[in-house]
């Protein structure tokens, strides 16, 4: 039976006291796991307001009503208000997520600064801001983390190299078809990569006639064909934990029809011994329906 791993980014704090809960509700009557990985620090959305001369930015802010799904008030964070402690104000509402039996991991400390900052970053920043955020996802459930899915697929290579340095289990941080071993400046990494093979809610909206109505059917039909690997569909607390709650209790339920066991990002690692999987590079590349470049699944290597 093919697998399609289920990963939750919680980027803000409307998305983790909101969303958080109505997905660990709608996961339980499915009866199905799922990886929860929460942004620990500072909710600074207002200042994705930089990006607006990324190339495809305000297109897609236009096509997945930014102001509808995120708030005005979290779009004032950092800007007009000051940007809430996510893991000070919603510590319990992670807990509880963990204490339910689900698998929790960290997306990042600030999400819009390890975003639009990290590609180009040194190590003393990476460090820096990498260190905060595993010390309080430590304070928060009293063990360290062993799961990382990189904010906004973005990371660089001191940030691979500090995962495998802390024993990270998994990391899901880039794009691509399927797991793989990180060989990042000619070493293989012990930490391996589970990419996200599946394309988002919002790359596909808006695009080749793609409504909120229809979208379930597109990504359904992408998934007909299981890969012998299985699917790794990351979904936002944001957007699936809120109005689009229903778009994907219907994908639950239509990718159990196909045929999928739906679960966490540990269920897809504990089928795969590390030294089976292959070994690839990593590079930054474009991906339809998202502005800027991200981390992806690079060449093969011998």
């Amino acid at each position: 039976m093919p697998s399609l791993t289920l990963k939750v980014d919680v980027d803000t704090l409307r998305g983790t006291l909101e969303g958080v809960p109505r997905l660990v509700e709608l996961f339980r009557q499915h009866r199905t796991d799922a990886t929860f990985l929460f942004s620990l620090g500072p909710d600074h959305t207002g200042w994705a307001i930089r990006r607006v001369f990324q190339r495809g930015f305000l297109g897609k802010v236009k096509r997945t009503s930014v102001v509808e799904h995120y708030g005005v008030r979290t779009l004032l964070y950092g800007v007009l208000l000051p940007g809430p402690d996510i893991g000070r104000r919603a510590g319990e509402v992670m807990r509880s997520v963990h204490a339910a039996g689900f698998e929790t991991g960290i997306h990042c400390w600030d999400h819009v600064l390890w975003q639009d900052r990290v590609a180009v970053a040194d190590r003393e920043w990476t460090a820096r801001e990498w260190g905060k955020a595993v010390a309080r996802y430590a304070e928060i459930f009293g063990e360290a983390a062993t799961v990382h899915g990189a904010a906004g697929w973005q990371m660089n290579d001191h940030a691979l190299r500090l995962a495998d340095d802390d024993g990270f289990t998994c990391c899901s941080d880039a794009r691509g078809t399927h797991p793989f071993q990180p060989v990042v400046a000619g070493a293989t990494l012990r930490c391996p990569q589970w990419p996200t093979t599946l394309p988002t809610l919002d790359e596909l909206i808006g695009v080749d006639g793609v409504t909120p109505d229809n979208v379930a059917d597109r990504l359904l039909e992408l998934t007909r064909v299981a890969p012998p690997t299985g699917h790794v569909f990351t979904l936002h607390a944001e957007l699936e934990g809120m109005k689009f709650l229903p778009i994907l209790d219907r994908l639950l339920t239509g990718w159990r029809d196909q045929g999928y066991r739906l679960g966490a990002l540990r269920a897809a690692v504990a089928e795969r011994a590390f030294d089976t999987l292959p070994r690839h590079a990593l590079r930054y590349g474009a991906v339809p329906g998202r502005s800027g470049t991200l981390l992806v699944q690079g060449v093969a290597v011998d």
